[in-house]
């Protein structure tokens, strides 16, 4: 069983930082072969990627709403996924989900992924 533990995330005020981390285990699962996505609601789609990442930490995919401000980064030695959020603005306040695809390019549809976190919190206020 492949289990996806978030830490991270919580309350900021505009223009402050935030970051997340993911940690992935499981018997069969080898982290350093999935491909790692953050996620979060989005008004259309079930849930948008913010930014993703392939199994080598090669050049991520990161959403237009993002770039810039976001950096997603991976440790396969700890089989853990970063997000660091800069520049935090109200509009990303939301639950920040992180996924594992056995894609090992960037993928972005959620369709594409296996393996889901729980969810974090991230509230930015004015």
């Amino acid at each position: 069983q492949v289990q996806l533990v978030e830490a991270g995330g919580g309350f900021v005020q505009a223009g402050g930082s935030l970051r997340h981390s993911c940690t992935a285990s499981g018997r069969t699962f080898t982290f350093s072969m999935n491909t790692m996505g953050w996620f979060r609601p989005a008004p259309v789609l079930e849930r948008e990627a913010v930014a993703s990442i392939n199994w080598s930490g090669g050049i991520p995919y990161y959403a237009d709403s993002v770039k810039g401000r976001f950096t997603v980064a991976r440790d396969n030695a700890k089989n853990t996924v970063y997000l660091q959020m800069n520049n935090l603005k109200p509009e990303d306040t939301a639950i920040y989900y992180c996924a594992a695809s056995t894609w090992g390019s960037v993928v972005t549809s959620p369709n594409d992924y296996d393996y889901w976190g729980q969810g974090t919190q991230v509230t930015v206020s004015l």
